[in-house]
């Protein structure tokens, strides 16, 4: 055999695997491990098509909605496109722990699944916080340095998800 025709041939193989590869990775059903991540009135929008996929729903915890019972490690709130009276609500339901910064009007992130009873079911529940760090003047009292610290976290982080 001829080095040319070898060589061609080699080519064509290894043509013909990759072809396989991709064939095999489109027909995987690659699109099951997708996660979607929505607002609260995009998830609304979409109505029942939101319904069973994994998804990420961000937004902020709404005022007067956490409910929290430790005995049985279980968490209700309203996840809600901003602070305002008018904001798309979502009710969101989870049986894990919340994070210590966890509170009312704190940006979060929520991933999980949206059922026909209008409830979203989180699996995982991260907050959004500062990444600046503002260390304490020489002679500040700790206690009060962190109090300051801790509300200008919260400012900054109600303030980001105003329009």
């Amino acid at each position: 055999m001829k080095p040319e025709t070898k060589n061609r041939l080699l080519a064509v193989g290894a043509l013909a695997v990759a072809g396989i590869a991709l064939a095999v990775i489109s027909a995987g059903k690659i699109g099951d491990n997708l996660v979607y991540y929505f607002t609260p009135a995009e998830l609304v929008a979409k109505g029942e098509q939101a319904y069973g996929p994994t998804i990420r729903l961000g937004g902020v915890v709404k005022k007067g909605t956490i409910e929290w019972n430790p005995e049985h490690t279980k968490l209700r709130f309203a996840v809600a496109n901003d602070l305002t009276e008018n904001a798309t609500t979502v009710n969101v339901a989870s049986e894990q722990i919340p994070p210590q910064m966890f509170r009312e009007g704190i940006g979060v992130v929520v991933e999980g699944t949206y059922n026909a009873s209008h409830v979203f079911q989180t699996k995982r529940l991260m907050v959004n916080h500062s990444n600046e760090y503002r260390a304490p003047k020489p002679g500040d009292d700790t206690k009060e340095w962190m109090k300051r610290a801790i509300e200008a976290d919260a400012e900054t982080s109600t303030s980001a998800t105003k329009p």
